[in-house]
């Protein structure tokens, strides 16, 4: 009788706990959304560190306040005894993917050697750095690449993406332009696919090119020499 009664005071308190943990987080989140006069926080936790929270935003910013939202810090959170930078931990996460959740059938598709690693692309045509990292996965062995043409730099952009995707060989346009400057020929299609590949980028929260996911998810920011990338897929292994 004993027992029972301590593990349901137990309970009790642990729940007790748990609601004031949610209302302190609810509380942060309307603090935040006072602050910022607007409906745009995706996610609150308690942190281990200092009686923070992480604040999540819808724009996937991350910043950091206390339970009274008396301060708002935009910055890093460094763990002193591993020395370990949590921000730059957690952005990963959150910019991680589900890869299998892509619609790889609206990605230009080419597989060099056996094509055993994977990754995805989204690039403008017009990009500079997408050029540069053209060149450098033309150098890349057994490796599947595919590449989501998200043409959000200009008109032009959205141009040469049609005509690249409605032509006969898409590697090929793509290829051909993208390495070696030949501006792809008119062509006409069904290019509702480059809508919805915009659409799919913003709901990534992709917000420039060249942008790359890994098989697991990792996601990478901006154009990288095919060492760097070479050693970012084996450090995945």
């Amino acid at each position: 009788m004993h027992s029972r009664l301590i593990r349901t005071a137990v309970a009790a308190i642990a729940l007790s706990a748990t609601g004031m943990v949610l209302a302190n987080e609810a509380d942060v989140k309307k603090g935040i959304e006072d602050f910022i006069g607007a409906p745009a926080v995706e996610s609150v936790v308690r942190m281990p560190y200092g009686g923070l929270y992480e604040v999540v935003l819808k724009s996937g910013e991350l910043v950091y306040t206390d339970e009274k939202v008396s301060f708002i810090i935009d910055g890093r959170v460094i763990d002193a005894k591993t020395r370990r930078d949590m921000t730059a931990a957690r952005m990963a996460q959150l910019s991680s993917i589900d890869f299998a959740s892509l619609p790889l059938d609206h990605a230009i598709k080419q597989v060099r050697g056996n094509g055993k690693r994977v990754i995805a692309t989204f690039e403008d045509p017009n990009c500079g750095y997408c050029k540069r990292l053209g060149k450098e996965l033309a150098q890349m062995k057994d490796v599947t690449v595919y590449t989501f043409l998200y043409p959000i730099l200009s008109q032009d952009s959205n141009e040469k993406s049609r005509n690249i995707w409605c032509a006969k060989d898409q590697a090929k346009a793509w290829n051909d332009w993208i390495i070696d400057g030949k501006v792809p020929a008119a062509a006409k299609c069904d290019s509702s696919t480059i809508d919805r590949n915009v659409a799919l980028g913003q709901k990534l929260r992709i917000n420039g090119t060249p942008t790359i996911f890994l098989a697991d998810g990792r996601r990478i920011g901006g154009y990288v020499p095919v060492a760097e990338l070479e050693q970012t897929l084996s450090a995945g292994n």
